[in-house]
């Protein structure tokens, strides 16, 4: 569906995306994450053919975008970052102005603008101004812009930024019923969010791709340790003896003593090591009620952080290199010191000397 191949885009002497390469399948929900200034809206912009790339190639549906724009970009819908719409129509107004834009033929105008605020829930707001609408119903009406034509891709950047909770949740059942029909691609900073909606996560830092795969995988592949969150009672303070019970675990610290009397612990070990069949056996032995045990899950954005962290170190590494490399190039050469001038100097005349005697024992 969308192919992004080798692609750069450069400002002067500033590169906001670098090389990158990512394939978004057919009926794919794709999560499109970074922090401020990777390169996220201009790789979406160059993507919808709102910004030209330096290099490279981006095909949208067999069609590349810089080749056959107008056919490229037939097959998108674009709600961009800040809600851009007009706030002196209505929304039907606002819908109708779009599906002209579009190019939507006359007689099909009518019936699509009205499944374009159907499928947004519009249809209670459809004659109030958009001055007069909630953030959260705002957003919506752009996205109802963004689904007039009947696009297969749908790219929504920062789609929940702005809302409340309740908000939030309703546009993301909304992007869950379109990746039903259409393939989407979001960006987003809220990493729960994505983490619920999406099937794929690229992650860019740089204007590079650091990760690309399913938010479980990046969760797992991140993980180093197994950590087990115990709430329990423990009259003898037998908890700290259970390291010497259970040789697999590495720590037991304690997190926190509730107002019932009980305490929090956290039990860590290695990542391959499940220690909850043990723990339920061991505890009851030491004379400890156990009242709650859990996985301590890491989330996506647990593995976000670390991603971003170690692609820092990286670049701060070949910086560094670079700068020595730089450095050295740059350093001036050490001047000769007066007794190493006059050694050379006697050199010289030594080898005069030597090829000249040469030469008179030849005549």
């Amino acid at each position: 569906m969308i192919e992004v191949k080798n692609v750069t885009k450069q400002y002067a002497n500033i590169t906001a995306v670098d090389n990158i390469s990512f394939e978004v399948k057919d009926g794919e929900v794709v999560g499109f994450l970074g922090p401020n200034g990777a390169g996220k809206s201009t790789t979406m912009n160059m993507i919808t053919g709102f910004m030209e790339t330096t290099k490279g190639q981006i095909i949208v549906n067999g069609y590349d975008i810089s080749k056959k724009p107008k056919k490229a970009k037939k097959e998108i819908g674009y709600m961009p970052e800040g809600i851009p719409t007009y706030t002196e129509l209505t929304v039907k107004e606002f819908v109708s102005y779009m599906a002209e834009l579009k190019l939507v033929k006359k007689r099909d105008r009518k019936q699509m603008v009205q499944k374009a605020m159907e499928e947004t829930g519009l249809i209670q707001v459809q004659n109030k101004l958009i001055r007069n609408l909630s953030r959260g119903y705002k957003q919506r009406v752009s996205l109802a812009g963004a689904l007039i034509g009947n696009p297969n891709v749908i790219i929504l950047d920062e789609p929940t930024v702005g809302l409340d909770p309740k908000q939030i949740t309703e546009i993301r059942n909304l992007i869950k019923e379109l990746g039903k029909k259409h393939t989407v691609i979001l960006s987003s900073h809220i990493l729960s969010e994505v983490s619920q909606i999406c099937e794929k996560v690229i992650i860019i830092n740089h204007g590079k791709i650091v990760a690309i795969d399913t938010p479980e995988n990046l969760e797992n592949k991140t993980k180093q340790k197994n950590t087990l969150i115990v709430t329990v009672e423990d009259p003898k303070q037998n908890m700290q003896k259970i390291k010497e019970e259970v040789p697999q675990i590495e720590e037991v610290k304690l997190l926190k003593d509730n107002q019932d009397g009980t305490k929090q612990y956290a039990i860590t070990s290695m990542q391959e090591v499940d220690l909850r069949k043990t723990i339920f056996d061991v505890l009851p032995k030491q004379e400890i009620t156990i009242f709650e045990l859990k996985k301590d899950e890491t989330t996506l954005e647990d593995a976000f952080i670390k991603l971003i962290d170690e692609d820092k170190i990286q670049n701060n590494q070949i910086q560094e290199s670079n700068k020595t490399k730089t450095d050295e190039t740059k350093k001036p050469k050490t001047k000769k010191t007066k007794e190493e001038k006059e050694k050379q100097k006697l050199d010289k005349q030594k080898e005069k000397q030597i090829k000249k005697e040469k030469k008179g024992g030849k005549n």
